[in-house]
C-alpha cells in the first residue's frame, strides 16, 4: 500500500511549490508588516497576527527572483516551524493536494543552487507538472 502525503502548494513565478500540510497554520492575505533594521534582504518584517509576532520572509527575495511587480501584494502562508511560526509571502495559493510516496524524486540537478538549497524534492503530478517540496527548517533559518 503507497503512503500517501497532503501538501499545500503555491506559486512563485513559474514555479509550483509545496509545504506539509499538517505544518500550516493558515493562509491569509497580504498583511502590513513592520520593517526591521539591518535584516536580511529576505525578511519582509514583522506581522502581528492576533498578538502573535511572526516573521515574514519573501520567497521571491530568498530565491534570487525578480521583484514582485507593485501592483502585486503577496499572500501568507503561515507556516508551524521547531523555532516558531513563520509567514512565507508567496504569489498566489494553489490547492491543497494529495501524492504518493512512489512519485517522489531528488531535486533535479537543473534546478538554480537558491532553489535546490532549500527543496528536499520533487513530486511528478499530472500534465507533466512538477511539485517542489520546501524545508521550511531551512527558509526559516
Amino acid at each position: 500500500m503507497e503512503e500517501r502525503f497532503q501538501f499545500c502548494t503555491f506559486m512563485l513565478e513559474k514555479f509550483l511549490f509545496g509545504v506539509e500540510a499538517h505544518k500550516v497554520q493558515e493562509i491569509c492575505l497580504y498583511q502590513e508588516m513592520t520593517r526591521v533594521p539591518l535584516a536580511p534582504p529576505d525578511i519582509s518584517g514583522l506581522l502581528n497576527l492576533r498578538g502573535q509576532i511572526i516573521t515574514a520572509i519573501d520567497l521571491r527575495r530568498k530565491l534570487g527572483f525578480d521583484p514582485r511587480p507593485d501592483k502585486q501584494k503577496p499572500m501568507n502562508i503561515v507556516l508551524r516551524t521547531s523555532s516558531g511560526a513563520v509567514s512565507l509571502l508567496v504569489d498566489e495559493i494553489g490547492d491543497v493536494i494529495e501524492v504518493e510516496d512512489r512519485y517522489f524524486e531528488p531535486p533535479p540537478e537543473t534546478l538554480d543552487a537558491d532553489i535546490r538549497e532549500i527543496v528536499v524534492g520533487v513530486y511528478k503530478l499530472e500534465k507533466h507538472q512538477l511539485m517542489h517540496v520546501i524545508d521550511i527548517e531551512k527558509v526559516a533559518n
